[in-house]
């Protein structure tokens, strides 16, 4: 075949399969789109997801499903989304455990959380509540850590996911009061742990404030403490752990929403739009308020400079509290 005509073959291939991405990208979305949520049910990352998808339904014009894909510490769900195809039809997800997992699985994580990743936006910010059992004699967070001095080998902490808020909270904690040799319990899942919390098997949680404040009202564990900058308007007799005389400890949980790496730019425009627009509807922060979530919509480069400072400050607490994966 005469080089001439290679080449206009060439041409005219590259030009169709452009066409044709540019004409996906015009037409986005065609078809359903799945939010893959890496946790169990029913915890506080399916219940923004599932607000979330069901607001972006209604943006996109299409049907948006939340997938649960849970397990060894959100990366078996994360793993499948850096896998999959950069179109938009397949969104994800994660709280700060995305970020703080390649400071804990090095050897052992199968994707770069960066670089496989397209980051969209900040959605939402939570502090924890610092739960007790309500048999524990302590109702101060400074009284459960003389409680905890006197007898360490009586108290166990629960978390629902190693390397997650409540377990690097906790960790920090006993930290600060000088006992790390107290054990965090592992659970696979918050459910799990929140019930042998209220079953007495261990003494102490932190908590999003989305499953704990039932559980706060019901009187079937007692808050000693909340861990964001100031107190709750959902638990406005709680004390702040600042005010509980811990006065460097602030700890809040975050939402963030993502993409497979290589997401075409007008996709990940449009994106970005319906999560500003989300964010900003006062039903959905209303709801939030009502779950002890703040909508904190960021747009995809403050988004990126947000993680790259809290993945700073988890790396010190997991160095302070030699927080190790065995």
């Amino acid at each position: 075949m005469p080089t001439t005509r290679r080449t206009l073959i060439a041409a005219a291939a590259t030009f169709a399969v452009f066409s044709a991405a540019h004409a996906a990208e015009g037409d986005y979305p065609s078809r359903p789109i799945t939010i893959v949520v890496p946790h169990a049910p029913g915890g506080p990352v399916d219940g923004v997801a599932r607000m979330f998808a069901d607001k972006l339904k209604d943006e996109l014009g299409q049907s948006v499903v939340v997938e649960n894909r849970a397990g060894a510490s959100s990366m078996i769900g994360a793993a499948s989304v850096a896998r999959s195809a950069p179109d938009g039809y397949t969104l994800y997800i994660n709280a700060s455990l995305h970020s703080i997992n390649p400071l804990l699985y090095k050897n052992s994580i199968k994707y770069d959380s960066v670089k496989d990743f397209t980051p969209i936006s900040l959605l939402a910010q939570g502090p924890l509540a610092f739960l007790v059992n309500p048999h524990v004699k302590a109702t101060t967070a400074q009284e459960f850590a003389k409680e905890i001095k006197a007898s360490p080998e009586k108290i166990s902490f629960a978390t629902g996911g190693f390397g997650a808020a409540d377990h690097l909270a906790s960790a920090y904690f006993l930290h600060e009061i000088g006992r790390t040799d107290v054990p965090i319990v592992l659970y696979k899942g918050g459910a799990p742990a929140l019930q042998d919390l209220m079953g007495g098997a261990v003494q102490a949680k932190m908590d999003a404030m989305l499953t704990a404040l039932p559980l706060v009202k019901g009187g079937k564990v007692r808050a000693l403490a909340v861990t964001g900058a100031t107190r709750s308007p959902l638990l406005p007799d709680v004390p702040t752990m600042r005010e509980a005389g811990f006065k460097d400890f602030e700890f809040s949980s975050w939402y963030g929403f993502w993409a497979p790496a290589n997401l075409p730019p007008a996709i990940a425009k449009r994106l970005d739009q319906a999560a500003r627009n989300i964010m900003a509807l006062p039903e959905v922060q209303n709801k939030l308020a009502s779950q002890g979530f703040a909508a904190d919509y960021r747009s995809s480069a403050a988004f990126v400079s947000f993680m790259d400072s809290e993945t700073k400050r988890y790396q010190t607490i997991i160095d302070a509290a030699k927080i190790k994966v065995d």
